[in-house]
Formats: C-alpha cells, structure tokens, sequence
C-alpha cells in the first residue's frame, strides 16, 4: 500500500523528492488559481499531487486570490503533507488571470500547466504531456479534455494523436483555454502574462503562444483534464459571461492575431475563428440581453468597427450564412436590423431553403426584401449544405477497386441525381481525375483501375484523397469519402500489387487515414513494410462460455512474427481514465501461422469506469479497433448485476469499454413506464 500523507514514510519520501527538487529545476510547474474554490478545490489539488510523474519533478503553486470560505486554510492544510506545494496569499483581484500571473513570477519549471481549482487532471496526464513535448521539441501540448457533468469540451482536435503539428494543418486553435502544457521559455521570451478582465483573459494569452510556438503536440489517447461545474455554477465563465466583461478580451483577440500575422490566407484563416465565435456569437447571443441604451451606444459601435476592421472578404465568403448576414448589417451601420436578427435567430434559423439556378439560398424574411437591401450572398447556403454519405464496401476485383457507397445533398430532392468520384493528389498542383458511377437504386458502385483512370493513363505514384461530387437539381456538392470503420474496414482492403501499361508492378494501398476518408497510396509512398504496425487486430468478440472475457484476435506483422518465435512478448493493455492499468498476456496460436495470437481481458474482473484497450509489443504501443458490431454484456459479480459496452465514439483512436453496475431501481422504473405507455396505447 503506498504511503498516505499522514504516513511518516510518505512525508519523508516527499521531503527526499523535495531535496532533489531543490538541486534540478522541476519539469513541470503547476499553477492553480483558487478563488473561493471549494470543495472542488481538494480534488483539483491533489490531483497534482498524484501524478505519475513523480513530486520530484513537480512544483505546484496555488494562488489564493483572497478568498473567504476556507479555500486559503484548505491550501495549507495540504501543504503541510505536501511540500512540492507552495501556497499564496493575495488581495482579490476579481479575475483569474492575476493568481495565473503571480504563479508565473515564481515558476521555475521547463513547464508550465494551468490547472483550474474547479478541474483536475488524470494521473498520467503531466508524464505523457512532458514525454511528448521532449519526443517531439514542440512548445504546447494539448491533453485530451473530458467532460464532467455535460460541460462542453472540444473533440475535432483529439480525434488522434498528433505528435508534431501547427495551428494551420489542425483544430488546435478551436480551443484557447488556458489547460495545456507550455514551454515555459516561450511564456518569458514573449513576455507573456494574463490581462486582468474577468471573462476571455485567457484567449489572447493562448493565442499569442499558439502563433510563436515551435510546434503543437497532442495527447489524444488518454483523458489528461477534466473540465466541471462547479456545484453552485459559480464559475467565472458563467457568472461573468455579459458584454461588460467580455469586449476587452475579444477586442485584444483580434489585436493579437493582427501583431502576429502579416495580412493574407494565413490570418484570414486563424482571424475567421475570432469572426465566428468573439464577433457573432456573443452579437447574437448577448446583445439582445443588454439595455437598449447600452446595446445601441455602448456595444454596437465596437461590434461595427471589429467588423470593418478585420473581416476581409474572403473571411465573409467562408464564414456562415447567418454570420454573413451579422456582418453586413454591421459593415452598413443598421442598428435595428442587428438587432432584429440577433433577437429571431432561432426562429430563423428552421426558415428552409430556395434552389434557384443551382445556388441554394436560406429563406430568411430579408431574403430578396427590397426593403431590406441585403445582397443574396448573405443567404447562399450553397457550399454549407450537409452531404450523407457512407462507404458499404471497398474491394479488389483482380486489379480494379470497387466501392459502393450512399450519398445524397441533404435537404434537396434528387432530381436529376448523379454522382462521381474524384482523386486528388496529395499536396501536388496535378490534375484531379474524375470516375464516374453507376447510380443503382441501394447508391452507387464505381471501378477504379490505378492502370487506366487517368484518362486512360496510370494513376502518377504518391498519395490520393478521394472525393465524391453529389449532385441533383443543378447543386453540386463535393466532399471526402469516409470509410466504414466496421467489420475491420478501418485499415482499408489489403495492398494490391497492379500490372502498369509499361508493365511494372505497382503495389496500391487503400487506407482509412486518422479523420476516416479514404486514401489510395500509388506506389507505397507512406506504407512501405519497414512502416507498418508491428500488429494487426482482426477480431473481437466477447468468449461464449466465459461471460465477461473479450477476446482479441490478430497477426503480427514483418519483423515482429520473426521476432515472436525468439521469445517475444504481446500484452493486451487495459487502461482506465484515472490511470489504473491492467495487462495480460497474448497467446501465439500454434500451427495458426507466423504469427497469429489471441488475448483473453477477463473484463467482468475490471473496475467501474472507461477503459481504453491497446497492444503493446517491445514497448510500441497499437490501438485496438472496434472491429465489427461488438454489443454490449452483462455479468453478475458479487451477486450484483453489471455491464460493459463499447464506446463508440466518432473517430475514437482505440477500443474503449465502459464497465458500471446495473442500477436495478431504473432499470425497473423504465419499465413500469415503458408497460404504462402500452397500456395506455
């Protein structure tokens, strides 16, 4: 059992990791703003403490920003057991940023973490973020952020793990809260500190560090920050949230993006996002809710000069249709007609559509009202419009790939409905290459042969994206194909070696990348064998005779099945969201070929919560699919029902299962309402 901080042992060795602290700066150092923090406060705290890392490589600096409900004592009464932890005292500054500030005046760690009072972090968040940044020399880190209690989190930029890459090539920009790993020289070389508003202090902050950072990291395969509410709602975001609070922060938004970014694609991209969510999100959420006094004198003239100042034209073109609007309302100075919008947003919003001459145009009331006098290019949804589309299958029929597949424009009748498929190089000015399909009444089937789609010519080697151009009525909508990650279809059919004109062989790789479109790769560019995974799952499926135990199939690959018959080992890894790790061993099949193993997880023996499954080879790590329709389960342990499911999540990177216990009371409960409904009937 590991020593407790009333432990003797646990204070010594915590004075021995201090004393070596003390010598060698710490890696991380965590800053923790606490104002009337409790008891949420506790948690966040102690969190820190926990990390895997190791308290000798860690400082925490908790600032209390003069608080009056015990928050200070709580701090250093866990200081006391801690002494990695330093405390603060400080007037109330009525904002987060001062305490982050006055963290950052006494930091000494290569990093820094800002970690709220009201969050906490996975205990293994610091040692995989710090492990990353010194893999990869980047600057920030982003870990995973999880919700606690249904407060929103990003997820477009944690669909995987991104060891190296920019604000211009990912989501990273998306998310401007503070909770990230940073480069604590890049903070001091920019001068960096928080400006003292109560709401949007730390946006500018994250913004200016986003566009001078060598590099971006993220962590998505594990939960490192976990985001909450506090139990009275009595967070800065929502207690601070009116304009008053909100127009310095979104102001020095746009003023950091501009000191940063010469004008060009480059702002214009990063600039849209301030467009979007600092600019026309707050209009037309907040400006409703102000005085008329303060909305017409105070407000709007800020709103009406960030808009002329910093939306260009290709932003208008790229931002929404409502948005659109918003702006040329603000550009011509229409108080009112603002006002008007933002007030019937929602109402609006369900309007419907016009297909005129192949455009499509939102039928809002100031939609070709000559009294309004709004151009119609506030109202094209044309370029917005949603695609359904799916890929059923992928295979080879001898040298030619067959895809069948849906789609359809959302909202348009199919009418004079066609559709073809487009490769594009990767990154290369080449020409796109059109195959057209043969529409049938279940969606449509195209042939591509690498050595005649081009016209007739081969397909060049390098990469190809692959499009679909749905059409009906005149609209044209093109979009990535993405793959079905079912029945093991998140790799993509098998390589295919294909005989040229010239009469070279040509291996063709199709395969699902990391967003889940399908690819062709001419040639191996990016999948020589040297690159392949050392592992490949192709199944799994719960024992039929031993409930609760999931069984992984799969075959390593290349050097790795040599290398298993010399005494290699394969352990399937389960591993929970608060760290807890959990491995078995694989089995290699006899007489099943080079190779083949299959692992067992008792699963039934695991504790409540998510687990996320991976296989581990000679310390390289490869994630387990959901392959197929794996269903959920159900087990008695200790005479008490429980379950296990597969999370299916969107572009999840690995397997993960939620593991609880079957509350019997609403079990029950639902079904005297779902016998009530019936009879009812």
């Amino acid at each position: 059992m590991p020593p407790t901080a009333t432990d003797p042992v646990g204070r010594r060795s915590r004075r021995a990791a201090m004393s070596a602290s003390a010598v060698c700066p710490p890696r991380v150092s965590v800053i923790i703003p606490a104002y009337n923090a409790m008891p949420e406060l506790t948690r966040s705290v102690t969190s820190a403490m926990d990390q895997t890392l190791g308290l000798d490589r860690i400082e925490i600096i908790a600032v209390d920003d003069g608080s009056t409900d015990g928050t200070g004592e709580e701090l250093e009464r866990l200081a006391r057991a801690c002494p990695a932890l330093h405390v603060v005292h400080q007037g109330n500054s009525g904002c987060a940023g001062s305490p982050r500030n006055t963290g950052l005046d006494r930091a000494r760690g290569d990093f820094v973490f800002f970690l709220d009072s009201d969050d906490y972090l996975g205990p293994d968040a610091l040692r995989r973020m710090v492990a990353m940044a010194d893999d990869n020399g980047t600057d920030i880190v982003l870990g995973r952020i999880a919700s606690v209690g249904g407060r929103a989190v990003p997820r477009a930029v944690f669909s995987h793990n991104q060891p190296r890459t920019d604000i211009f090539s990912s989501h990273a920009y998306l998310t401007l809260g503070p909770w990230k790993l940073f480069r604590r020289s890049l903070i001091e070389r920019l001068r960096l500190r928080f400006p003292p508003y109560r709401n949007c202090e730390d946006k500018p902050f994250t913004a200016a560090a986003y566009l001078n950072a060598s590099g971006i990291s993220v962590v998505a395969d594990y939960d490192c920050y976990y985001v909450r509410y506090r139990e009275d709602r009595s967070n800065l975001t929502l207690t601070a949230s009116d304009l008053a609070h909100r127009m310095d922060g979104i102001r020095l938004c746009f003023e950091t993006v501009a000191r940063h970014l010469e004008p060009g694609p480059r702002r214009d991209q990063i600039m849209r996002r301030h467009v979007e969510w600092e600019l026309c999100g707050p209009l037309r959420g907040l400006l409703p809710r102000e005085s008329e006094k303060d909305a017409r004198e105070r407000f709007f003239p800020e709103f009406r000069d960030l808009a002329r100042t910093w939306v260009t034209d290709t932003i208008f073109q790229r931002i929404d249709a409502p948005d659109r609007l918003l702006v040329h309302l603000l550009r011509t100075d229409r108080f009112e007609d603002v006002l008007t919008v933002a007030r019937n947003a929602k109402e609006d919003a369900g309007r419907g559509h016009l297909v005129d001459k192949g455009r499509v145009f939102w039928l809002h009331p100031f939609f070709r009202d000559h009294t309004a006098d709004v151009p119609d290019v506030c109202f094209d949804i044309t370029d917005r419009l949603p695609v359904r589309h799916r890929l059923d299958t992928a295979c080879w029929h001898g040298g030619v790939l067959r895809l069948t597949g849906h789609a359809a424009i959302e909202g348009i009748d199919a009418i004079d409905a066609d559709t073809d498929v487009i490769l594009r190089a990767y990154e290369s000015d080449r020409p796109e290459v059109r195959v057209p399909t043969t529409p049938h009444t279940s969606g449509f089937t195209a042939d591509i042969d690498p050595a005649t789609a081009d016209g007739g010519a081969p397909l060049d080697r390098g990469l190809w994206n692959i499009y679909l151009d749905v059409r009906a009525q005149g609209v044209s909508r093109i979009v990535r194909l993405g793959g079905n990650r079912e029945d093991g279809a998140e790799h993509g059919p098998p390589r295919r070696a294909v005989t040229m004109p010239r009469g070279e062989p040509v291996v063709v790789v199709p395969y699902i990348t990391p967003y889940g479109n399908l690819s062709l790769d001419v040639g191996e560019v990016a999948h020589a064998p040297s690159r392949e995974a050392p592992c490949r799952v192709t199944r799994t499926a719960w024992h039929g005779a031993r409930k609760g135990v999931l069984i992984v199939v799969g075959r390593l690959t290349g050097e790795a099945a040599a290398r298993c018959r010399d005494g290699g080992t394969l352990r399937l890894r389960a591993e929970s969201g608060t760290g807890t790790v959990r491995e078995v061993a694989a089995r290699f099949e006899p007489g099943g070929g080079a190779g083949a193993f299959t692992a067992r997880l008792p699963v039934g023996r695991l504790t409540a919560g998510r687990w996320t499954l991976t296989l581990v080879l000679e310390g390289r790590t490869v994630v387990v699919p959901c392959l197929g329709r794996l269903a959920g389960i159900r087990w008695f342990r200790f005479g008490r029902p429980y379950y296990a499911k597969p999370l299916t999540r969107r572009a999840a990177p690995a397997l993960a299962l939620e593991v609880a216990p079957i509350k019997v009371a609403a079990g029950l409960r639902r079904r005297l309402r779902r016998a009530r409904a019936r009879f009812r009937g």
